[in-house]
C-alpha cells in the first residue's frame, strides 16, 4: 500500500515539475546547481505524504512558493508545516509576488536559514 502511494507521489511530482509556475521557475534557476552556498536543492520532492516545492536535505530546509489558493488553505498549510517540522524540517514560505519582485531578498532568507542551521548530528564527545 505504501509503495503504491510513493509511486503515485513520484508521478505527481514529475507532473508538477513540468507545470511549474513562473515564480517556481525563477527560484529554481537560482537554487539549482548548488548556487546557494554550495547546497543541493531538489524541486517538487516527495517527503512523507507531501510534495514540497524545494528542499535542501543537508540543512533540512523546505521552501514553498505559494499562490493565491493558499489564502484559503492556511489551516492545511499549517498542519503540513507542523508535520514536516516533526520530521526535522524548517519550512520557509514565500508568495509568488515576493519571488517575482524581490528574488534577491528571498534568496537571502533561504541562505540565512541554511547557513545558520544546527549540525544534523551532534559532535562526538571526547573526540578530537
Amino acid at each position: 500500500m505504501k509503495r503504491v502511494m510513493a509511486n503515485n507521489l513520484t508521478s505527481i511530482a514529475k507532473q508538477l515539475r513540468k507545470n511549474s509556475t513562473d515564480a517556481e521557475n525563477l527560484l529554481w534557476m537560482r537554487l539549482q546547481r548548488k548556487q546557494v552556498e554550495g547546497l543541493k536543492f531538489r524541486r517538487q520532492e516527495p517527503i512523507g505524504n507531501y510534495i514540497v516545492d524545494f528542499v535542501c536535505f543537508e540543512c533540512k530546509v523546505v521552501v514553498e512558493v505559494d499562490g493565491g489558493q493558499h489564502v484559503d488553505d492556511k489551516d492545511r498549510d499549517r498542519h503540513r508545516d507542523e508535520r514536516l517540522g516533526v520530521d526535522g524540517f524548517k519550512v520557509l514560505r514565500f508568495w509568488n509576488h515576493e519571488v517575482l519582485q524581490n528574488i534577491d531578498a528571498v534568496l537571502e532568507v533561504i541562505r540565512d536559514n541554511c547557513v545558520n542551521h544546527p549540525p544534523l548530528t551532534p559532535p562526538i564527545k571526547g573526540g578530537e
